[in-house]
Formats: structure tokens, C-alpha cells, sequence
């Protein structure tokens, strides 16, 4: 079954389904891999905008608001007859919910295979946002030719790397790749922690923000944009449903995900603060670009140009696995009649390559992440995240709903709705603002 839509797709062929339930470590490794994402870039982005202080209070607070909506999400579907997310919604709103659930998730998807490759942009060839040139590792290695540039780094990234990834027909056949990928995502971190704290003893570091300042470029409002951002980096709801099937007892499920819930949210919080300890207010959206600067050392310049590959690659890696659910659900959602994807090669083959294309071109005309996190955050996430799981329990399809259920499904869909409108309205403002000056 797919992990989203509730219908029959070639995940994995049933003889190599696994004879032994999952553990629970094996579960906490699958829902932090599924957290741990691009969404850790943006992180300490979030410190410049709220300050240290809100900025770990926000991280606390979605990260047990989604310990709540995954307890709501499991509890619903083991009343139910469904295995998925879609399922589940099926169940308690029909066909529209179902679909609902189908849209967030390709909207979701898409927009986080355009924020990879808009990252691994910025790595290959840099960016140059408001007038500040950042150089990317080609342009360091080789100085600035048209062979680096944005667009023809990309094209060669989509044509070599990512697309004999993409046309892998099973999902097992990518285990080996997202077990590397595991590996270089760890190795950012502890090489930027490193760097972080040898520029503390040196006495380099800048200051951090203990709480947001607020004057004529920054309003009260403005600080509503960041909450989207940390809520896409705690979005996994749509891989609940896969690795919860796997394992013996729900109560296993709850367990792990409130493991992973802790981990990566002092994971998140580490790379934020040792990120704004590196680069103080001069960090980017994408904190990875900030990494073009040498600290006047061959060791520096190796690890700041470790740093940002190994975290390239690791998206490169990633990329697949998003864009094999992201496929499955479009071609659901359009052909629900067609016989299996995997078993039609043209229509396998022009959607895989449509689904390339566009991001490319997207990557390319949206050259900052921040946006698309913010706009991604603000609506289909906090949908999958947030409102759906309240709504179901609020509908209550099977009767098993508590008051206090109900009070917290309330709350969170409050907060969800108001957060998300003031973002959008912020965005929206500063967009028009930018434009009028």
C-alpha cells in the first residue's frame, strides 16, 4: 500500500517483506532520518529573526504539539480499518479528505525536492543575495566560468547523479545510497559543532540574540514567519503510517517518535546556536552558504568545503526517496485506474522526467529557500502536521475521542490556522514592501 494515498503501488515486493516486527531503535532511526532534513539549514535562520530564548520555546512547542498529532493519528488508525494517513482521513471525511491528504503531500514533497536542489545550488555555485557575492565550491576551486554556473551545476547534478537514482523502480534499491546519505548528514553536524566551539575558545564567535529586537525593518508580525519554518523541519507524518506498520505494538510507535522528537529537537537546537555562534547576524537563510567563508587557515578551508559537500551529497541522496512517493501519489491521484506505475515504462519514465524538469526550473527562478519554507510551512505542512490530525479527532468517526482530546485537537488547530494566517500576511506585506522601495 502506499505510505499516503491508501492504494496499491510497488513499495516492495511482499516476499521481501520482513519476517520480524520493527524495534524500536530501528523505529527512531527511520523517524529521525525522516525529520532530519533540509529543514536543519533554516534552523539557524530562525535564531537571527527570535532570539535564542523563543527560538528554543518554539522548538519545545512543536515538537510536542507533533508528539500529540502522531498519538492522535495512531490511536485513530488502529480504530479504523485503514493503514495509511489518506486512509484515515478517508474514514472520517470520505473521498475529500483522502484527497486532501494526497494534494499536502505532493505539495510538500515537490516543494522540498526544489528546496534540495535550490541548497545543492548554492553549495556547486553559490548565490549572491542582496548584493553579497557567496561563492560556491566550484567557483572557489576553479574561479568563476560558465561550466559553474547555477544552472549548468544543476543540470549536470539532475542529469548524472539524480536521474539514474530516480529511475530505480523499487525502493530497496536505494538502501545503500540512504545509508550514505544517513552518514553525511551526521558528519555536518559534528564538523560544524567542531568548528562552532574551536571558534569559542578562540574567541571569535559572535554574540548570540537572547530575544528578538524589534525596529522599523522588523515588526511583531515578522516574527510569525519563522514558525513555519520549524514546523516543515518536524514534519514526517507521512512516513507515521510505514515504519508504525512495522512494529509490534502502537504504544512502540508513540515511544520511538517521542525519541526521535527529543533528539532531533536538541539536534536542531545545537546547530542553531553553534550556527549563529559561527556567523552571528550575517547568517543566511540557508546556512550552508555562510560556509564559503575561510577562516584564514588550509584546515578552515578544507572543513568549511567538507561541511557544505557533505551536505550536498547527502541531498542528492535524499532526493530519490522524496521523489518516489512524491511520483506514486501524482500518478494515483491522476490515473487511478491504470495498471502500476512500475509496470508502464512511458508513463513511469515522462513522469519521472516531467517531475525533474520542473523542479529544476523552479530551483532555479526561486533562488532563496527561505520563501519556499515559509510558504510550504504555512500550508501544506501545518495541514499534514497539525489541523488534519485535530480534525479527525474533532469528527470523531469511531467515538473514541476524550475531552481532553478535543480541548487539545481545538487548541492546536487554533494555533495552526492563526500562526499560519499571520505568516502568509507577513509574507505577503514584506513582499509588496520590497517591492515598493
Amino acid at each position: 500500500m502506499s505510505p499516503v494515498s491508501g492504494v496499491n503501488v510497488p513499495l516492495l515486493p511482499e516476499s521481501k517483506q520482513p519476517a520480524k516486527h520493527a524495534s524500536v531503535p530501528g523505529a527512531v532511526f527511520n523517524v529521525s532520518t525522516s525529520i532530519i532534513g533540509a529543514g536543519i539549514m533554516s534552523i539557524p535562520a530562525t535564531l537571527k529573526v527570535l532570539g535564542v530564548v523563543p527560538a528554543f520555546l518554539l522548538i519545545v512547542v512543536i515538537a510536542w504539539l507533533a508528539d500529540i498529532s502522531v498519538e492522535f493519528l495512531m490511536r485513530y488508525t488502529h480504530a479504523g480499518d485503514s493503514t495509511t494517513y489518506a486512509g484515515v482521513m478517508r474514514e472520517s471525511f470520505g473521498r475529500v479528505g483522502s484527497v486532501l491528504v494526497q494534494i499536502c503531500v505532493m505539495m510538500t514533497n515537490l516543494g522540498c525536492l526544489i528546496i534540495y536542489l535550490i541548497i545543492i545550488g548554492d553549495v556547486l555555485s553559490g548565490n549572491q543575495p542582496e548584493g553579497s557575492v557567496h561563492l560556491g565550491v566550484l567557483q572557489q576551486w576553479f574561479g568563476i566560468h560558465w561550466w559553474n554556473s547555477r544552472a549548468f551545476a544543476l543540470l549536470v547534478t539532475l542529469v548524472f547523479i539524480l536521474l539514474p537514482l530516480v529511475l530505480f523502480r523499487r525502493v530497496e534499491s536505494l538502501r545503500y545510497s540512504s545509508a550514505i546519505s544517513v552518514f553525511l548528514a551526521v558528519l555536518f553536524v559534528a564538523i560544524s559543532s567542531v568548528m562552532a566551539i574551536l571558534a569559542l575558545l578562540e574567541g571569535k564567535t559572535k554574540s548570540p540574540r537572547l530575544l528578538p529586537e524589534l525596529d522599523n525593518k522588523t515588526s511583531f508580525f515578522d516574527l510569525f514567519t519563522a514558525v513555519p519554518v520549524i514546523v516543515t523541519a518536524f514534519t514526517f507524518h507521512f512516513n507515521v503510517h510505514p515504519i508504525g506498520f512495522e512494529m509490534d505494538k502502537p504504544s512502540d510507535m508513540i515511544s520511538a517518535v517521542r525519541i526521535s522528537l527529543v533528539l532531533c529537537a536538541a539536534i536542531y537546537f545545537t546547530t542553531g546556536v553553534f550556527g549563529y555562534l559561527l556567523f552571528g547576524d550575517s547568517i543566511m537563510p540557508d546556512i550552508l552558504v555562510n560556509f564559503d567563508q575561510n577562516s584564514g587557515s588550509a584546515v578552515g578551508y578544507l572543513l568549511n568545503d567538507i561541511v557544505r559537500l557533505s551536505y550536498a551529497f547527502h541531498l542528492m541522496l535524499v532526493f530519490p526517496l522524496l521523489n518516489f512517493s512524491l511520483r506514486s501519489n501524482i500518478d494515483e491521484f491522476l490515473f487511478p485506474n491504470k495498471t502500476l506505475l512500475a509496470k508502464d515504462n512511458t508513463r513511469f519514465v515522462s513522469l519521472t522526467l516531467v517531475l525533474l524538469a520542473f523542479s529544476y526550473l523552479a530551483a532555479i527562478a526561486i533562488p532563496n529557500i527561505w520563501y519556499f519554507f515559509q510558504f510550504v510551512g504555512s500550508t501544506s505542512v501545518i495541514c499534514l502536521a497539525f489541523i488534519f490530525p485535530g480534525a479527525i479527532v474533532l469528527r470523531d468517526a469511531h467515538g473514541i475521542s476524550t475531552t481532553r482530546d478535543r480541548i487539545l485537537a481545538a487548541v492546536m488547530i487554533t494555533l495552526a490556522v492563526i500562526t499560519s494566517t499571520i505568516a502568509i500576511s507577513a509574507n505577503i506585506y514584506s513582499f509588496f514592501a520590497e517591492n515598493e522601495s
